[in-house]
């Protein structure tokens, strides 16, 4: 049924006015052609959809993310290139690059909403992409962040020297790679969730990120969530939903 026909129905008793909502819900889409955009899911999810910038073209992300202007804000833009960004930019003066992260927002970052914060810590430094990406998520969806940057087990008294940042989270992001050891070593040390992010930085038998995967799979550290490999936008999205509740 289309929106005129929906509102005629309730009109004439046909239909009940949840019913009908139910139905408007479903309706609130944008067809592009290309994509069609869920402009709903904010009100259902809390969160609006997230566009993945990777295999898009910047018309095509240009075109999406001003049919969502109307119903969310801000918009997060995830793997997006510093060189499609540039194509962007002109279609979306307001846009903003956040570099480490490859990710873009549109619209004022939501305010954080409590106290409460989420720690993001890595192993090292070539682990801050992925991290910042998990930084960058949480802070749209309004949640403020810790990072706890390099502070793996090869120096483990890095850690030590953070315990306190990490401890006091209401949630910790662990992003590593080579062996992945770090979410067991912190998991062991908090009473926190601990979200772990496996990531693809290591030599040949790191296999692009299932090393440090299983190692987190397999943990002996109670209270551990395992994403993707590299995925730091899915544990933000995760940690940012433990941070609210």
């Amino acid at each position: 049924m289309t929106t005129d026909e929906i509102l005629q129905a309730v009109a004439a008793g046909n239909l009940s006015p949840t019913a009908a909502a139910h139905q408007l819900e479903a309706t609130q889409t944008a067809d592009l052609g290309f994509a069609n955009v869920d402009l709903s899911r904010q009100r259902r999810n809390g969160f609006p959809e997230v566009v993945y910038g990777a295999g898009k073209t910047a018309a095509q992300i240009v075109d999406i993310v001003t049919a969502m202007t109307t119903t969310a804000a801000p918009i997060l833009t995830t793997r997006l290139s510093a060189a499609k960004f540039a194509a962007i930019q002109p279609a979306l003066p307001t846009a903003v690059y956040h570099a480490t992260a490859q990710c873009m927002t549109v619209g004022a970052l939501t305010p954080a909403k409590s106290a409460d914060y989420i720690a993001v810590v890595t192993a090292g430094t070539s682990d801050m992409p992925v991290a910042e990406e998990a930084v960058i998520t949480a802070q749209t969806f309004g949640n403020r962040v810790e990072r706890v940057y390099d502070v793996g087990v090869a120096g483990i008294h890095r850690l030590f020297a953070k315990l306190d940042v990490i401890r006091g989270a209401k949630v910790v992001i662990v992003v590593a790679g080579m062996e992945g050891a770090l979410a067991s070593v912190v998991g062991g040390l908090i009473d926190k969730p601990l979200i772990a992010v496996p990531t693809s930085i290591g030599y040949g038998t790191n296999f692009q990120g299932m090393t440090a995967l299983l190692t987190m799979l397999n943990s002996c550290a109670s209270g551990i969530t395992v994403v993707n490999i590299d995925n730091g936008f899915g544990a933000a999205y995760s940690a940012s939903m433990i941070n609210q509740l």
